[in-house]
């Protein structure tokens, strides 16, 4: 199933049952899993790999070098996961030298129109990236995280488990497992209750999480000495130890500002 107007040069590793529409071009040191389907007018190059039954629509660009000036032209790599669908115009960047050289997408990811992922970037499963939603380069992304149109992360970012991220927001520190954040700066605004409860977590669950939350943040007392009180008071609570597990991971302060908010109420 390969169009005769496409170009895949030698080297490349092409799996069973893939589709190559017209005039998609694919480099020497590409492998494209079983199953993929790519549309027309894609480009894979570099060293990058393709998970199982991908679909990438045209104008995807797939697998350039990064947009970096430490980038010294090495063999560094883009692998993106199983089960990924990559909208028109999406690009995604190998890695750097120095950053580690690979950039990584996990499986099932909705890449929306234009967005990208830059250089270094390891992003996890079951992400949705909606139109324009972009990162910059070193940037870790955990699992089951909604990016809306137009989110901007700066480089060197984290953004745990379960997060949001509100439409036209500018990402520029941590964003905890389960946060919402919103605004050109963008602020902590509360919890994403929605895709909690959409995860299975339960009325009682959620509840707990909030609390945390409100004695984490709004509590008496220093940062470092209620991060210590919670970790002790909700030790039971998968949600909050993964939220205290990321705050103690960070190399740099969680300097997010918080904002009160009733957002996160309706449980």
């Amino acid at each position: 199933m390969i169009d005769s107007s496409a170009r895949i040069e030698s080297g490349a590793s092409i799996g069973h049952d893939v589709t190559v529409g017209p005039f998609c071009t694919i480099g020497p040191h590409v492998t494209i899993g079983d199953g993929c389907r790519l549309i027309g007018h894609v480009n894979i190059s570099g060293y990058t790999t393709i998970g199982p039954r991908t679909v990438i629509y045209p104008f995807a660009s797939l697998g350039t070098p990064p947009q970096s000036f430490s980038y010294k032209g090495g063999p560094t790599t883009l692998t993106i996961g199983a089960d990924c669908d990559i909208r028109e115009n999406v690009t995604m960047n190998t890695g750097t030298e120095e950053g580690g050289g690979a950039t990584t997408v996990g499986d099932n990811c909705f890449f929306m129109v234009a967005s990208h992922v830059g250089h270094d970037c390891h992003v996890g499963n079951r992400n949705v990236f909606a139109n324009n939603a972009m990162l910059a380069g070193h940037c870790t992304i955990g699992d089951n995280i909604v990016f809306g149109g137009g989110v901007a992360v700066r480089q060197v970012t984290r953004i745990g488990d379960g997060a949001m991220i509100v439409g036209l927001s500018g990402v520029r520190a941590d964003v905890i497992p389960g946060g919402m954040a919103q605004g050109p700066l963008a602020h902590l605004v509360g919890l994403n209750v929605v895709g909690m409860r959409r995860r299975g977590l339960s009325k009682a669950e959620i509840h707990r999480v909030r609390d945390a939350y409100r004695a984490l943040f709004f509590g008496e007392g220093g940062f470092r000495e209620r991060l210590e009180q919670v970790a002790i008071d909700y030790a039971a609570d998968a949600q909050v130890v993964k939220i205290i597990a990321f705050i103690r991971a960070g190399t740099r302060p969680l300097t997010m500002a918080i904002k009160r908010s009733e957002g996160d109420e309706d449980a």
